[in-house]
């Protein structure tokens, strides 16, 4: 049995903030932001605002389109990177409970690449016949994690919430190929270094310990070949051309990594789909509010094909084939 995506949903907070905004606060322009990054603006939770927040509006959005009641899922799978405990309770059971559903509920961790691996989560439970609707959800509040006083990071993030209903379909559409990966001797590359039990946030924790740090230069050469292979790897698993795919949705992170890895692999870059010049790094959340841009400006029909592409800290990175 295979799994297809049946409805998709995405929130972003009302508060948009420009690079011209950012300028104002720290020692950058917008001239700057595009030409490293492709990035002019993102979106912003208010303070009182949480990743459940975003998640339960993207949630009800989803539910919405595809004509469900929250009773129909059989279970919710969360990626985040900004949980709104440490620990425990997971953030996809504070959304459950929420939104009225009546099923199970987990959390998952993989950074940006999150949401490629709670996709094939959920296309494993459909196979194994344990469930038919599956809620994945990509929900992320970054402005809270973001050193706003480091210049080279804080420009590339914002906040917001995508979720996709998944359910069973027959062989003519789904899944067609699927890479999960990772490679943990980049630890170092992209952290957040406080906070868990390694590092605990005590009295003489910094500010810039309780924020993102990123090696750019690592991160890049790592995304531009992840990227790279990806594409060529699943395009061979699936046993598809390059013009058979629609399009491409990769993680929306910077431009150049997309850019450089379309012309290593000698894809054209209008096979890529792009939104991050107004939504910026939203990590978990990026691809499945990409989707829902997709669906919303009628750019995806029944049997359309398309590539997801995910890379982050882990360093994870994975993707997808599927037939709409």
């Amino acid at each position: 049995m295979n799994a297809s995506i049946r409805a998709v949903g995405a929130y972003l907070p009302p508060k948009r903030v420009t690079n011209d905004d950012l300028a104002k606060t720290i020692d950058t322009s917008d001239e700057w932001i595009r030409s490293h990054t492709g990035i002019g603006a993102r979106h912003i939770a208010a303070d009182d605002k949480t990743t459940a927040d975003l998640a339960v509006e993207a949630a009800l959005a989803a539910l919405k389109n595809g004509g469900l009641a929250p009773e129909e899922l059989d279970l919710i799978i969360l990626s985040t990177s900004t949980s709104d405990y440490v620990a425990f309770p997971a953030t996809a059971s504070l959304v459950q409970h929420r939104i009225g559903a009546r099923c199970g509920a987990f959390d998952l961790a993989a950074a940006c690449t999150g949401f490629v691996y709670a996709m094939e989560c959920a296309r494993g439970f459909i196979a194994a016949g344990t469930a038919k609707k599956v809620m994945v959800i990509g929900a992320e509040k970054l402005s809270a994690i973001v050193n706003w006083q480091d210049r080279s990071t804080c420009v590339l993030f914002g906040d917001g919430a995508g979720a996709v209903i998944v359910e069973a379909c027959g062989e003519d559409h789904g899944f067609l190929a699927s890479r999960l990966l990772s490679d943990g001797s980049g630890e170092e590359a992209l952290i957040l270094r406080a906070g868990g039990i390694k590092q605990p946030i005590d009295e003489n924790t910094s500010y810039a310990e309780r924020c993102i740090e990123m090696d750019g230069r690592r991160v890049y050469n790592f995304a531009v070949q992840a990227n790279t292979d990806l594409i060529r790897g699943l395009l061979d698993d699936a046993g598809l051309s390059i013009d058979q795919v629609k399009y491409i949705v990769p993680h929306q992170a910077n431009i150049r990594i997309i850019l450089a890895a379309a012309k290593r692999a000698g894809i054209p870059e209008e096979k890529f789909y792009l939104n991050i010049e107004e939504y910026a790094n939203t990590s978990a959340a990026s691809i499945p509010i990409a989707l829902n841009d997709l669906w919303r400006d009628g750019k995806l029909e029944s049997g359309d094909v398309i590539m997801t592409l995910g890379f982050g800290a882990g360093l994870t990175s994975g993707g997808q084939i599927l037939r709409i």
